[in-house]
């Protein structure tokens, strides 16, 4: 058998692991003397090509190929330990999507669209509800609602049954709605930044392969069966235009495949029913129990088959839960990690300042909301502070929770925030400052004002055309009233920045949010 020997220079970027060279695997142990940039050369020495690689019926060929074990294999032993570690884990990466999954068991058995409380659109599955006004204050259902938009929401169960969703001429109005997945992430381009035109579209789950019918504009497809529909519509803060949106709101609807005759549908959304209110309290409504936590796993990640790369994720968690279920002491002590997790690692994310990427002044953002995939930090951290995000390039969020100076805002002080000249937030659909209280909803006042910004028609800008709003308990001057933003008389609070349909400024990090100044 002749040899031959050969040089390859591996390039920095292949120094670790293995190389292919002519169909072979070839193992590099390169020490870390080696400068990351430097190129190396490797001297291999190998059969000449003549010489045939194993046949893939060979044995070294089925050992080379055989399966590894898709995590404990069923029967195995485990500890307490361990199963409090896999919990502890998979608590923290399983939360947003045990949020959605119990959003949809909540409300699935009503019997037709309504609100909760008279105030919170909800609505059988594959239905929605919408509102005809801002919402209100007392919602507790979302976390970081705001007060420029219409809203609408419902739960879909594509597993069910397709949705149709209907999109009326909005004409030049600002509109987007989103489509979640079980994930949080969205999977329907449908708004006025996509261009999409009036008409029918169909959601449909993974394992549909029914016939489209005539008269469907466009299908999105859902990686999960289970997930949450919210349109948004602006409306501006004057009586003039919350007349003149009516006609328009009336024509959004959602509703089973069934039941779609390719007539657009109207329904006249100040009059539904009313369902007793679920939310108490100043905190958002619990969607996420860690008692459920070990029963409601197995059925979420069902729903939700893993992305690549998680297989082994996947199995190690539900061969603990399996075993857990045949083992009260070890389900026992899931539970109790979950709990630990729930108020060590999910509590402190209520607060913007302890995730995403920081930015000058304070305020910090993210890039990839309802596109998390497998950053599980983030994608849980945004479902607690603030879930139901859009995309970023239909809107870019900014969070603050601190002054100048990295001091909590709180209402005990006053502050300013001065967009300059020309510095207001570069959107083609709207932008808006809103002030939130420590939990994350609107904080109560008497001129009920929750938010500024495009939506209002009355700001003043200074003499140098810039733009300062004041944010503090008491009314400013007369001549700043209409650019007063209240805040709570005591307790903290956070501002928060949307920008509807960016610019490039906004999404590439040109443009951030002035400094929030404590006033002299």
């Amino acid at each position: 058998m002749t040899c031959k020997t050969q040089l390859i220079v591996v390039p920095p970027i292949a120094q670790r692991g293995s190389a292919v060279f002519k169909g072979r695997i070839v193992t590099l142990a390169i020490g870390m003397a080696f400068a990351a940039s430097t190129p190396i050369t490797i001297m291999i020495t190998h059969a000449a090509d003549s010489v045939a690689s194993p046949s893939p019926s060979s044995p070294q060929a089925s050992v080379r190929s055989e399966a590894l074990p898709p995590g404990p294999i069923a029967g195995t032993r485990i500890t307490e330990e361990y199963a409090r570690m896999v919990a502890r884990e998979a608590y923290f990466w399983a939360w947003p999507m045990l949020n959605i999954y119990n959003r949809r068991q909540a409300f699935k058995d009503l019997p037709e669209p309504g609100r909760m409380g008279g105030i919170v659109p909800v609505a059988p599955l594959n239905q929605l509800t919408m509102l005809t006004d801002y919402i209100e204050p007392q919602e507790r259902l979302v976390a970081c609602p705001n007060q420029d938009v219409v809203y609408g929401a419902g739960s879909i169960g594509l597993d069910v049954e397709p949705a149709v969703i209907q999109v009326p001429d909005f004409g030049d109005r600002f509109w987007v709605y989103q489509a979640v997945d079980l994930r949080t992430d969205a999977f329907a381009d449908l708004g006025a930044m996509y261009g999409s035109k009036p008409g029918f579209y169909l959601l449909v789950g993974p394992d549909w392969k029914g016939q489209v019918p005539k008269g469907i504009a466009g299908v999105f497809h859902s990686k999960t069966n289970t997930g949450f529909v919210i349109p948004r519509v602006f409306q501006d803060d004057t009586a003039e235009d919350k007349k003149a949106i009516q006609p328009l709101i009336d024509q959004i609807a959602m509703y089973p495949l069934s039941m779609f005759d390719g007539k657009m549908k109207q329904r006249d959304w100040n009059k539904v029913r009313t369902y007793p209110s679920q939310s108490s309290g100043k905190e958002e409504t619990r969607w996420v129990f860690p008692e459920k936590f070990v029963d409601e796993l197995p059925l979420v990640l069902k729903d939700a088959p893993p992305l690549p790369g998680e297989e082994a994720r996947y199995a190690e968690v539900l061969a603990v839960v399996a075993a857990a279920q045949k083992d009260p002491k070890l389900k026992a002590a899931m539970i109790d990690e979950a709990k630990k997790a729930d108020q060590d690692l999910i509590g402190p994310l209520l607060q913007f300042r302890n995730y995403g990427l920081p930015l000058p002044n304070g305020w910090t953002t993210q890039n990839n909301g309802a596109q998390f995939g497998t950053d599980y930090y983030t994608r849980t951290a945004v479902g607690r502070s603030n879930i139901f995000v859009n995309k970023p390039n239909e809107t870019k969020y900014f969070y603050q929770d601190l002054d100048e100076a990295g001091i909590r805002l709180n209402g005990g002080k006053r502050y300013t925030v001065t967009f300059a000249k020309g510095q207001l937030p570069p959107v083609k659909g709207f932008w808006s400052l809103t002030l939130y209280d420590q939990f994350h909803f609107f904080a109560p006042n008497a001129i009920k004002r929750f938010s500024l910004g495009t939506k209002n028609k009355d700001l003043k800008l200074n003499d140098d055309g810039s733009l300062t709003i004041y944010v503090q308990p008491d009314p400013p001057a007369e001549a700043h009233h209409s650019n007063w933003l209240p805040s709570p008389k005591g307790g903290d609070f956070s501002l928060y920045v949307r920008a509807y349909w960016p610019q490039a400024a906004v999404t590439d990090g040109q443009w951030v949010p002035p400094a929030v100044v404590v006033a002299k």
